[in-house]
């Protein structure tokens, strides 16, 4: 008889875990669960009662009234007095009355005179329900065996509402953040442009403010972590467009042969495996606004059809041949120079002169070090609120951060001052919490734009020395006397590496057409 129950429970418990998949839709879920016991046990009526997020009872019955022949089942009442005594009950047929079962082999009632069985359902601690049923097992098998059993379903009940939970919070985020794409971060980011004191920043946002109203196209050029991205949102909530779409590609983040059919599309057949059409992405920024960030990694068949369509509005998908229109206004961006690329032949001349009508060049921070100190207390207030610390900043901690010589821009500032707030102990900031680089230096502004300046001729002679040698790293390391590490070092420093990449497959093309 043992054995004969063991494989009953099996089969229901194997049966109830497929349906945990069914966590999106709850109801459908809870009903599957009283059916599996309905048809594999002995189960004539069974219930299950669930509190929502906001405590309100959800009822699930089988058959779908509940309460079809004797005592009805139990409600809210039932779910109040478990909630407080968090355990497995009977209700007595003689009486009607709910009698907690305090230990597991100690039932208060005869098996022969119970109306319902329950148990409860805990998520985290918390009784969020009951779990009821006439009967699971015959009547020759003891009540304590179907509080067991009704126990075990219970907690797999649990586990699909969590579930349920977590799918649905989810699902909010995700429409709070589709409804208001631009709340928060981009909104405070302007804020943190805007009032900026700097004469260079207040030249750009100059630049950007008669600008952003046009269609023109607009190429923003400076170091990685300047802005350049946040300064593109700013164009587009500026402009007309600002209700329409605002999409972003990064172009080193794709493989060449991916770049171009991710941005103009293309037509089923295209390729092996393209069994559909697909529109890219200047399709689906039609009335919007696109940025292309490091457009110098672009290919060049791809850089010359992107100028075509400035100049016509027009353009075909990959594999297609009908021409296409959208208006969409496009902002690139670059932490290269443009002007060498397209004097080495890795920029082509169509886009550059379409993009360059309109250039923005991005001071880097330290050549804005007025604009710092409201930069750190910007940082520091929003990140004080969003990890529910209170902490300020020493005179002698700002001396330090105002003096370095910040070479990875506001980028790298903001997530010093996020990892500040997290990890500095007390309520103020001192120069102690600071990294030891930022503790020892002390750099004059016009220290400062000397070291721009000589970092900018440093890297033309880098380029140049590349140019000489063919783009081959060993080659330049040898004749400028440094190592390879140093010669990497420099490579990444200056943000060189799409430019080598372009030129070696530039060569490689013209090796295989001769």
């Amino acid at each position: 008889m043992k054995a004969n129950i063991n494989q009953i429970e099996l089969r229901v418990l194997t049966a109830v875990c497929r349906v945990i998949g069914q966590a999106t839709k709850l109801d459908h879920a809870l009903e599957s669960i009283l059916r599996i016991l309905s048809d594999s046990l002995e189960v004539r009526r069974a219930r299950i009662v669930l509190a929502d997020e906001h405590a309100n009872p959800v009822v699930t019955n089988f058959p779908e009234d509940g309460d079809r022949g004797g005592l009805p089942a139990p409600g809210e009442e039932a779910v109040s007095s478990v909630r407080h005594s968090g355990k497995p009950f009977v209700v007595s047929s003689l009486d009607g009355k709910l009698h907690a079962v305090s230990k597991p082999k100690s039932a208060p009632v005869r098996k022969q005179n119970v109306a319902w069985v329950g148990v409860p359902i805990f998520l985290h601690g918390s009784v969020i329900g009951l779990f009821v049923a006439d009967r699971v097992f015959h009547a020759r098998i003891p009540i304590e065996e179907d509080i067991r059993f009704l126990s075990v379903l219970a907690n797999l009940v649990a586990q699909i509402a969590g579930l349920n939970r977590q799918l649905k919070r989810r699902e909010e985020m995700l429409r709070r953040e589709n409804s208001a794409p631009w709340a928060g971060t981009i909104e405070d980011g302007i804020r943190s442009l805007t009032a900026s004191s700097s004469p260079p920043l207040q030249s750009v946002l100059e630049q950007v403010r008669k600008v952003a109203p046009s269609k023109a196209p607009i190429l923003l050029t400076g170091e990685s972590g300047t802005g350049k991205n946040l300064l593109a949102c700013t164009i587009h909530e500026w402009s007309s467009r600002a209700k329409s779409p605002f999409v972003k590609i990064n172009c080193t983040l794709l493989p060449p042969n991916l770049l171009e059919r991710e941005l103009f599309g293309y037509e089923k057949g295209a390729f092996p495996g393209a069994l559909r059409s697909k529109a890219g992405q200047l399709e689906e920024a039609d009335q919007g606004t696109i940025f292309l960030d490091e457009i110098l990694s672009l290919p060049l068949p791809v850089q010359a059809k992107l100028g075509r369509y400035l100049q016509d509005q027009e353009f075909e998908r990959s594999g297609g041949a009908r021409k296409r229109t959208a208006d969409v206004r496009l902002v690139a961006a670059t932490t290269g120079n443009p002007a060498d690329a397209l004097a080495g032949g890795t920029f082509s001349k169509d886009l550059y002169y379409c993009l360059n009508m309109f250039g923005i060049h991005v001071p880097p921070l330290r050549e804005r070090s007025v604009d710092i100190p409201y930069l750190v207390r910007y940082f520091l207030e929003k990140n004080c609120i969003e990890y529910n610390r209170k902490l300020s900043l020493s005179p002698q901690a700002m001396d330090a951060l105002t003096g370095y010589g910040w070479p990875g821009n506001v980028r790298e500032l903001k997530n010093l001052i996020e990892r500040l707030v997290l990890m500095a102990e007390g309520h103020e900031i001192k120069p102690r919490d600071l990294p030891e680089l930022m503790r020892a230096t002390r750099i004059s502004h016009e220290e400062r734009n000397a070291l721009s300046r000589l970092e900018e001729i440093e890297r033309k002679e880098v380029v140049a020395a590349l140019e000489r040698n063919r783009w081959i790293q060993s080659q330049t390391a040898r004749e400028l006397g440094l190592t390879m590490r140093q010669i990497n070092y420099r490579v990444k420093k200056f943000g060189l590496d799409s430019l080598i990449e372009q030129h070696r497959s530039r060569s490689a093309r013209l090796r295989r057409s001769r």
